[in-house]
């Protein structure tokens, strides 16, 4: 069985111990004799094999998150085990999300391909941009948002928030069109709350409201996923966890501006216009200094330092 590691897992593994690269390969081998071998987790289609601390000299306790095809094993995250916590008892916080394996591990590949395309360009032409993108959360941390909101987290944005927890941008900008950012984990606890509490009040008053005059704010469904800026939330996109699509959310009661799509398509769409950004017709990437900088809310102050991302 031919065993591959994706290359963000490559370039990232040595920052958790000096013997963390060399125990990933041991894995590796053990898995191209037993590509089986490991439990279900959290992650759609994602199986996981637990390295203990004690195995490996200047390597802690891991976690190994990798998919299992017909003709290959693909080694997708690294992360740092739960102490305190066996094994089996993370894991049965994590439910399968399908009873399609093949499709949950398609849709895990994609949103990793496109997420993939995103960085590789940021680090190479947007350094600064790059390095404010959070790794991956564990699946302890996704569970727990998960019980928090009381919400699954669909399979795509569970497939993303393990590669990234969020950007903390440059400047208060994120990396995303619009100069959006994708939210951290305890940003989209804390918005989807007061998002909730929004509702429970609207929910009093509408119950003295005719049907075509009730107001709602949030659906329990609805997961806060990219905001207007780091620290600022007027505006933004969710993922409804109901139907898979997209939807934006503003307080200043916006129209829904362009239609959007399931999360896939809109991170491969980012991963176009940064790739051909000559083609990028939803907005043009540009840059100020190491920073990716997206003209369609470029700040008068940046104007003339602001260059158009060369395709």
């Amino acid at each position: 069985m031919q065993v591959e590691i994706a290359p963000h897992v490559r370039d990232t593994v040595g920052q958790f111990g000096a013997g963390v690269p060399y125990a990933l390969k041991v894995v590796a081998c053990q898995l191209a004799e037993d590509p089986d071998m490991g439990r279900p987790s959290g992650l759609p289609g994602i199986l996981t094999v637990t390295v203990g601390g004690d195995l490996f000299e200047d390597c802690p306790a891991l976690t190994i998150g990798y998919a299992r095809e017909p003709d290959r094993v693909e080694v997708r995250y690294v992360n740092l085990a739960a102490v305190g916590k066996p094994a089996e008892a993370a894991e049965d916080q994590h439910p399968d999300r399908s009873a399609d394996p093949a499709a949950l591990a398609i849709t895990v590949r994609e949103v990793t391909n496109a997420w993939e395309r995103i960085t590789a360009c940021l680090q190479r032409r947007a350094p600064d941009s790059h390095a404010a993108l959070r790794g991956g959360a564990t699946s302890a941390a996704i569970a727990a948002l998960e019980q928090s909101l009381h919400t699954q987290i669909p399979g795509d944005l569970h497939a993303l928030w393990c590669l990234t927890a969020g950007d903390d941008g440059v400047n208060g900008a994120g990396c995303l069109p619009g100069n959006q950012a994708l939210m951290t984990l305890d940003a989209v606890a804390e918005f989807y709350r007061q998002q909730m509490d929004s509702q429970a009040h609207q929910d009093l008053l509408n119950a003295r409201r005719p049907e075509h005059d009730r107001v709602t704010v949030w659906k329990p469904t609805w997961i806060p996923v990219v905001a207007l800026g780091v620290l600022d939330r007027t505006s933004g996109l969710y993922l409804d966890a109901a139907t898979g699509y997209l939807g934006r959310w503003s307080r200043y009661n916006e129209g829904p501006g362009d239609e959007l799509d399931t999360l896939i398509p809109y991170l491969e769409d980012v991963a176009d216009m940064l790739e051909a950004p000559a083609l990028a017709t939803r907005d043009k990437p540009g840059l100020v200094g190491g920073a990716l900088v997206w003209g369609s809310r470029l700040d008068s102050t940046l104007e003339e330092r602001w260059r158009p991302l060369a395709g």
